[in-house]
């Protein structure tokens, strides 16, 4: 469970800060404070993100391991 908790943890970081970041810059370029609103964008968006991937992210990996299943098994024989 902690290693679930350390990825989501570092994967939120990693991706909200860069959709974040291109979001803000393509939206409203860089301005006098754009390091203050890009921060606060990304902040909130890390607290929503990291419940995301804890409780979606079981679902999609099932989703995908049921997708992938009948290939694995294929390859096997």
């Amino acid at each position: 469970m902690r290693q679930k908790i350390a990825f989501a943890m570092i994967m939120g970081i990693i991706t909200t800060g860069i959709i974040s970041f291109t979001l803000i810059s393509l939206n409203i370029g860089f301005v006098a404070n754009f390091l203050v609103i890009w921060l606060k964008s990304w902040s909130m968006s890390y607290l929503i993100v990291i419940p995301a991937i804890l409780l979606i992210g079981p679902k999609v990996q099932k989703l995908v391991d049921d997708m992938f299943k009948d290939t694995l098994t294929q390859e096997v024989d």
